[in-house]
């Protein structure tokens, strides 16, 4: 049974007093921006009366969404720390409440600025040279004019945006506090609580019966909550449906993927190019097969190391001085800046009762970024760490040398950094051992990286696709049409040489990211755009490490697709997706040779 949080040192928790060093503090910025949200209603009619008046609602607005962003980050990094405290999720509760309010306050900006001509805007930046370092907020607001409703219509959608984050919330309580998964025998012969924090140790265990019993008992009690489930997503797929139809988008996806300035190719280039790579892994499965001496290779088998005794533990300590050897290569400068995340607690380790599931990284612009995971020291978790320290690194250098406004990088390249350190991890573990043993287990992680962010979360993003579409043409998503729906992808991507178990048709319910309205892809498109990134640094390509260290300070200055060009990356191109493919079969040749034998 996970141990509760007061049991954990402060040193494994993240240092909150940089935020607020009291409740007070906090609750003072909180009655100050609550108090001052009707102020905005003074500018309301006049935001184009002048280029003076323009700045200073601009400056305003932009001095309480900093301030928010500050109070939302400290009531959500402390309910996340453990959601089953009340005094936290009340807190989280009113802060939410305080950005819905802030929505309300501020949503007749935006169409009132587009009631007037760009070249007026223009003409007004000429004037109040105050006015240029908001030059790229305005040129966007009017790329999305066509999208933007009345004062009035825009002020509904703001009061409502608390009712279109329920079916988020409550998924959220539902996996991460109220359901239970029973008990289960450890390799100990104990028998222990399972939940998602633990799962990962089973279903990595050289222990096939360890395996198979968490895979069984984890996605059987999600399937006693698939009513529940089908009907928290299929609200969420409504609402997302719903909202880009009033706006007068295609679909939602569309919409999506139009406020970050991707092309929807992009989208339908990764789906079509994963499914006509599907051979590589086919014959990793093979692979799998024969080296871990089973009959039928079974899901409940891909994530079980091919080398049953190396199962290597690292201490905290031991995590943060692998991070800082294996990112050398991107310079004293980056490790240097990469050490006050650990001096300066910025990360919370403690993989505790009622914590969130999962792992992120969270930035506070007035501060510095927040780091969340379980880390129950697997190399998997090491992985992890390196991955949200690749995100917190990425904000912090976007924080250092952007404004507020600009600092906020598109969610497009939001996962290029994390991978790209998830890369120099594994390949700097590989090159460091001789021994042959070692090198299987350690080539072998790597292609489950890859399988896990390419294949699978192509996946994801083909289903996300599907379930919007279907019900958009009047589907109802029953829980039925869902799991038939992925388990019939499941089959799809997983290619031949695997027992795809009828269980994991429950799966959808245990992805977060199904409430994050086609958030996913990015994950597979980063992972091709860091693979590329990785390889020329260690190549030692001219000028690879400061073109990428130059992409990480540019916030949302450029275009996503522009941003990835400066790091030497083009996502149009199909080869960039293909390249990486070619990177992937070789990992799986590579470890054939290692192995001495062919395959399909």
């Amino acid at each position: 049974m996970a141990k509760m949080r007061k049991e954990y040192p402060e040193t494994l928790k993240w240092n909150v007093k940089d935020l607020y060093p009291t409740k007070e503090d906090y609750e003072k910025d909180f009655h100050y921006l609550e108090n001052h949200l009707k102020d905005y209603a003074k500018y309301q009619g006049h935001i184009l009366d002048s280029e003076n008046t323009l700045y200073e609602v601009l400056s305003f607005d932009y001095k309480m969404s900093e301030m928010l962003e500050r109070i939302y980050v400290y009531a959500h990094i402390n309910n996340d720390s453990d959601t089953t405290d009340v005094k936290y999720q009340a807190m989280y509760g009113k802060a939410y409440q305080l950005y819905e309010k802030y929505e309300v306050a501020t949503s007749f900006i935006t169409p009132e600025i587009l009631k007037g001509d760009y070249d007026l805007v223009l003409e007004y930046i000429n004037k109040n040279s105050k006015l240029k370092q908001y030059e790229r907020v305005l040129k966007n607001i009017f790329r999305m004019k066509k999208y933007v409703l009345s004062d009035k219509e825009e002020k509904i959608l703001s009061s409502l945006s608390t009712t279109f984050n329920t079916p988020d919330e409550v998924y959220s309580y539902l996996t991460d506090a109220d359901m239970k998964f029973g008990k289960i025998k450890n390799k100990d012969g104990k028998m222990v609580a399972l939940d998602e924090k633990n799962y990962h140790e089973f279903i990595e265990s050289t222990d096939r019966r360890l395996r198979k019993q968490a895979f069984i008992k984890l996605f059987t009690t999600y399937g006693e909550f698939k009513n529940t489930c089908a009907k928290l997503l299929a609200s969420e797929v409504h609402n997302h449906n719903k909202v880009a139809q009033i706006r007068g988008y295609d679909s939602a996806r569309a919409a999506s993927l139009y406020s970050d300035e991707i092309p929807v190719s992009i989208y339908d280039n990764l789906i079509s190019t994963v499914k006509k790579n599907i051979a590589p892994l086919s014959k990793f499965w093979k692979l799998k097969k024969q080296a871990l001496g089973v009959n039928k290779l079974h899901l409940y088998d891909t994530y079980a190391p091919l080398i049953k005794d190396i199962q290597k533990k690292y201490t905290e300590r031991e995590a943060e001085e692998l991070l800082y050897q294996s990112l050398r290569v991107l310079g004293d400068t980056y490790i240097t800046d990469l050490k006050q995340a650990f001096k300066e607690r910025w990360i919370d380790f403690c993989p505790n009762e009622g914590k969130r599931n999962g792992a992120y990284c969270t930035a506070c612009y007035t501060i510095h970024p927040y780091v969340l995971l379980s880390y129950n020291g697997t190399l998997n978790d090491v992985s992890t760490l390196a991955h949200e320290l690749g995100h917190a690194m990425h904000y912090y250098y976007a924080i250092k040398n952007q404004s507020y406004q600009d600092y906020g990088y598109s969610i497009f390249v939001a996962e290029v950094a994390s991978q790209v350190n998830q890369i120099l991890l594994s390949k700097y573990l590989i090159q460091k051992t001789n021994d042959v043993d070692e090198k299987k287990y350690l080539i072998d992680d790597l292609i489950k990286d890859f399988k896990a962010t390419i294949y699978r979360q192509t996946m994801f993003a083909e289903f996300e696709k599907l379930i919007h579409e279907a019900a958009l043409n009047g589907e109802v998503l029953t829980h039925e049409y869902l799991c038939n729906t992925y388990y019939e992808l499941n089959k799809e991507y997983m290619g031949k040489n695997i027992v795809v178990d009828e269980l994991i048709k429950y799966e959808w319910e245990r992805i977060p990211h199904f409430y994050m309205n086609f958030y996913v892809y990015q994950y597979a498109t980063a992972y091709a755009a860091a693979i590329k990134i990785a390889m020329d640094i260690l190549n030692g390509k001219d000028h690879a490490r400061e073109n990428y260290l130059e992409f990480l300070k540019l916030g949302c200055t450029k275009t996503p697709i522009d941003s990835l060009k400066i790091a030497g990356v083009d996502m149009t191109k199909e080869e960039t997706l293909e390249d990486a493919f070619v990177y992937f079969n070789d990992l799986v040749n590579e470890l054939l040779k290692l192995y001495k034998t062919g395959g399909e």
